[in-house]
């Protein structure tokens, strides 16, 4: 009984998702934990020649890192995506004609999307992470499609400008992916692995 006992005390430290993204709140809700949200307000610019998965894995460490700082004695989840076409990092569109120029550039084409989670330990220190890789083929797209799914979803807060979770499934021909969730902000399974390692029993 001895390592239970242990790893009770581990899973005593609060749970603190560090962004303000409303779907990372939403996939981590799904895990049934009490977690809180802080702001990371970390600069999200790339370095010079930093690939995106370097991009990716640096942010999701910052942004944990610096909410770290203020919650002692917390475990803290920091995510971060990146999706690229070709070599181009598709940011969040922001509005309607980045958005159409975002989807029109798409057509027929696959985007990449690099999605990294870390977990911090602020009593110990300890930091696990994960990266998922997910590879989105879309199917070719007239204007006429582009502009009446972005009426009907306005996903101007998305990178890439859709949602898989929703009407934005209907633009694409193939997902390759280890976990779905990757795709819509943050990999749930690998989140449980890291959650595990720090001594959260799930489910």
């Amino acid at each position: 009984m001895q390592p239970e006992k242990h790893a009770n005390m581990r899973t005593s430290a609060p749970l603190v998702l560090a962004s303000t993204s409303p779907y990372r709140r939403a996939l981590l809700e799904r895990l049934a934990l009490k977690f809180t949200c802080d702001p990371p307000q970390v600069d999200e610019s790339s370095r010079p020649s930093e690939i995106p998965m370097a991009l990716a894995s640096r942010l999701a460490h910052a942004k944990a890192e610096t909410v770290a700082a203020r919650h002692p004695q917390c475990l803290v989840i920091g995510s971060d995506q990146v999706a690229v076409l070709d070599s181009i990092i598709l940011g969040k569109p922001g509005a309607h004609a980045q958005a159409l120029a975002q989807l029109t550039a798409a057509s027929g084409r696959k985007v990449s999307f690099h999605t990294a989670v870390c977990v911090l330990d602020t009593r110990t220190h300890q930091l696990h992470e994960h990266l998922d890789t997910t590879h989105v083929h879309f199917r070719p797209l007239s204007t006429v499609e582009i502009e009446r799914y972005l009426q009907a979803e306005q996903p101007y807060d998305c990178a890439g400008s859709f949602k898989s979770e929703g009407l934005g499934i209907s633009l694409l021909d193939t997902v390759e992916s280890q976990d779905p969730t990757a795709l819509i902000g943050m990999p749930l399974i690998g989140l449980c692995r890291l959650l595990r390692s720090h001594g959260l029993s799930l489910p």
